[in-house]
Order: structure tokens, then C-alpha cells, then sequence
């Protein structure tokens, strides 16, 4: 299907179903110039919310802070298959961050083996969670 969802609407049942089963994305952040900026990332729905994980010293943090819109192209299973959402990232790095970036890693690969070791990596990385308000939805999905 292809198709344009704004604002009120965009999270509706197949988004979020394409969402629950597709992980891997492009996010786009924009330089100063307004030049684009890619990553490969790894996206997940938590809570109905869509959260990728990040760092406080990546190059798209430091975009964000600056300019909050982001573009995710989240990639389907087969080539002609994908999902743009438009967005307005927050990014959540308070005291939470490392139990957010947990239930993110649960939607994505399950229970981590070693909790404790987890925990310290994410401390150590200085991990956060980019939270994407979604403005538009459009894509053949």
C-alpha cells in the first residue's frame, strides 16, 4: 500500500504493525547548512512510542540538539518495501535512560545475557533514547 498519513492519524494499525515487525532504518538529521546526514540505525515500537538508542557524543545528537526533525526510513523485508516517517526527535538522557534503553533492547533482541553487564554498558557508552513524535507517514508498506 502506498500511502500519506498527517499528524492526527499516522500511527494507526498498519503503521504500527509494519513498526512491530521492521527494526532497521536510515535516519536523517540535518548540519547546520541543512545539508542531510544518514545513520543505519535500529528502531523499535516501545509502548506505542517509536525510540531508537544513541549516545551523548554522536554526530546526530549533536544535530538534534541544534535542529529536531528527523526523517526515518524504516526498511521492509523485501527491496520495494519501506516506511518514511517525518518526525520531531526528543532526546530522553535523564536518569531513566538506561532502563529505556532496556525495554528498547527487549523489543529488539529480548533479555540481554548478563543484566548487570548491560546496565554498565550503558552507563559507561552514556546512552540515550531518540524519541520520535511522528508528523507524517508515507511509504509502500
Amino acid at each position: 500500500m502506498v500511502t500519506g498519513r498527517e499528524k492526527g492519524n499516522c500511527m494507526d494499525e498498519p503503521v504500527r504493525e509494519f513498526l512491530e515487525q521492521n527494526h532497521s532504518a536510515i535516519m536523517t538529521t540535518l548540519k547546520k547548512d541543512g545539508t542531510p546526514h544518514v545513520a543505519r540505525i535500529a528502531v523499535g515500537l516501545v509502548d506505542g512510542k517509536v525510540w531508537s538508542s544513541g549516545t551523548q557524543d554522536r554526530l546526530r545528537t549533536k544535530h538534534l540538539r541544534r535542529d529536531p526533525r528527523s526523517t526515518l526510513l524504516v526498511l521492509g523485508p523485501h527491496a520495494y518495501s519501506w516506511m518514511a516517517l517525518e518526525s520531531v526527535v526528543s532526546i530522553l538522557d535523564g536518569p531513566e535512560a538506561v532502563d529505556q534503553n532496556l525495554a528498547l533492547y527487549r523489543v529488539l533482541a529480548g533479555d540481554p545475557d548478563d543484566l548487570a553487564e548491560y546496565r554498565a554498558a550503558m552507563v559507561s557508552e552514556r546512552r540515550l533514547i531518540y524519541e520520535f513524535s511522528v508528523t507524517r507517514v508515507y511509504g509502500q508498506y
